[in-house]
Order: C-alpha cells, then structure tokens, then sequence
C-alpha cells in the first residue's frame, strides 16, 4: 500500500468509519499491518494523534474528529471528479458498496448476479444489516430497503416486486392449536417475537377495508434474525411474522402454513437508493438499468395490477421499525 497523499486519507476515513483497523483494512482491501502504518504515517507529519487506540477498541481523538470532517467532504468531491473522468470509459468500472438488510439481498441477489455479468469490470462490496443506517456518512454509494423505510432526502429506484408479510406456524403446531381468523386471535396463541436493531419488540401490522391493527404477541421467545425465527416457527414453537420472500419455499414446501393472509395486504417493494445531490457513477448508473429492466419485466409478466396499500397515518410510525424484517 503506497502510503502518500489520497490513500492516507482513504486509510483515516476507512477506520473512522469502521472504528476497526482490521475492518477497515478488509474494506479497502490491504492489509492491517499496511494501514496501520499509512494512518501512522500522516499522524506523524501533521504532528496529531488522530485515533486513540487500545486492544479492544478505536477512537477518534478531539483533533481527528475535526480532521474527518473537513477532509470528507472534499474527499468526496475528488472521488465524484474521478468518477466522472472514469464515465468516459466504454465499459462501467470500480466498486459499488452497498447497505442492505439480510431478507432485502437475498430478494435482489438475480438483479445483482445479472448485472456483475454484464459488467465483468465492476465489483460490488454489499453489507448486510438490520439497522437503518446514513449511507452517505457510513461511506456506502447505495441501499436496499423497503420503500417505506428510504430517506425522503434520497432517491430511490423500485425493484419491481411488491411484497407482503406473512404470519406462518407449522402443521404441528395447529394441529394443537387452532388457527387464528383476526389479528385478535393472535392473543391466544404463541407469538415469536422479534427484537428490532433499535432493542425494540417489532409490533405485526395488520390491515383490511381500511382498518389498521398492531399486535404486540406474547410468546416465550424472542429473537431478533429472521432465519432464527424461520427455524423456530418450523420447530412448532409458535407463530411468527416474516416477509413472504422469507417462508416462500417453506409454504411450498409444506413445512409452513399461512394464516391471516387477508389481513396482510401488499406493501411497496423493495428500492435501491441513492443520494441525489452528488454525481452517479457510471457504475450506479449501470446498476439502476439493470433494476429498471428487471422492474419492466416483472411488470410484463404481472397477470393484473394489485391494489395499492392506502396510506395510514396511524401505522406510519413503525414502517421504519420494518428495517430489520428479513
């Protein structure tokens, strides 16, 4: 790693972004040792420590707190020159990085595939997380989220698929208990519960003719990943509440069966986003065709347009606790 000018700064920016140097080495794909020693070597000729450093743990000092912010966003500046010099290229090069939920990048994985193949110059760094995160202060040139769950600030691009959630438990467990017709219903079954990245327990929101309901379940378990829950609801501990894309396979599969389905009406899919007052990498560029394309396609092969979910102001609060939900 020549350690000189841009890439000293990349190294500062990639561990206050990651409070890691490991993490931020793997980020930028060197080395710790190499980045270790590039941060090292622009504290020593500015004359300031800008991390303080233990075994456990990597802070930003009062002095290297300042420094981050004002070389951020002429950083970002350079980056963008760059990349527009970069669009005269024939073919979309680099690296995109992206933020996703878990659920949300297993239902966009064919898009990605199709895309890294018909652009075999470009990379793509996706990270995967329940949380809702800045992604222009977190350093990430994209997300994939729920639509209801995008910033207002950003720009968002719709997949194409519309989706549901849907409430499913085992054949064994109703042949124990029999199955809920209202959401009320919910009060006398077991209920796997799902802790947000926030620590707060996610309410199931329910909907039909306009009549908006939360339940909060009660059950003896509480998790807060959505395969732990898939596997729970197979193991007959209960019900529980995921994205369809989540239980697709085991309601096909038989080891799931849907309960309440009219209560669970479409929801906007999902969109890839982006910041909008900043140039578009030819990259992200190429990226948003091919979502476009897949969109089209999906729209091509819908037999009939779905209704769209009304919009209710008294479920809006907990559309963003949905970040996390597969």
């Amino acid at each position: 790693m020549k350690t000189s000018g841009l890439v000293e700064l990349e190294a500062v920016l990639a561990v206050a972004r990651r409070r890691s140097f490991r993490a931020a080495a793997d980020e930028l794909s060197v080395s710790t040792s190499a980045l270790s020693h590039a941060v090292a070597a622009l504290e020593a000729r500015i004359g300031v420590r800008l991390f303080n450093r233990t075994t456990r743990s990597v802070a930003l000092t009062e002095a290297g707190a300042q420094f981050v912010a004002s070389v951020a966003p002429a950083l970002s500046t350079i980056r963008d020159a760059l990349d527009q010099a970069g669009d005269f290229r024939d073919t979309p090069s680099g690296t995109l990085r992206i933020n996703s939920s878990t659920g949300a990048a297993k239902q966009v994985m064919p898009v990605l595939i199709a895309f890294l193949q018909r652009y075999p110059e470009m990379k793509l760094d996706i990270v995967t997380e329940g949380r809702l995160i800045d992604i222009v202060v977190e350093g990430y040139d994209a997300g994939i989220r729920l639509a209801d769950t995008v910033p207002q600030d950003m720009i968002a691009v719709p997949f194409g698929d519309r989706q549901r959630f849907a409430v499913v438990g085992s054949p064994e467990y109703f042949a124990k208990h029999k199955p809920p017709r209202t959401p009320a219903d919910l009060k006398r079954h077991r209920c796997i519960r799902s802790r947000m990245p926030s620590g707060q327990i996610y309410q199931w929101e329910f909907e039909r003719r306009g009549q908006a309901v939360r339940v909060d379940g009660e059950g003896a378990l509480t998790l807060d990943e959505p395969g732990l829950m898939l596997a729970a609801a197979r193991a007959g501990l209960g019900l529980t509440y995921l994205t369809e894309w989540t239980v697709n396979a085991d309601l096909e599969a038989g080891t799931l069966v849907r309960v309440l389905e009219d209560w669970t009406p479409p929801l906007d899919g999902l969109c890839l986003y982006y910041p909008g007052r900043r140039h578009v990498p030819a990259g992200l560029r190429a990226l948003i065709e091919t979502i476009r394309e897949h969109a089209d396609a999906v729209r091509e092969r819908a037999p009939a347009k779905r209704p769209t979910r009304p919009k209710n102001p008294r479920i809006a609060p907990n559309a963003r606790a949905r970040e996390g939900r597969g």
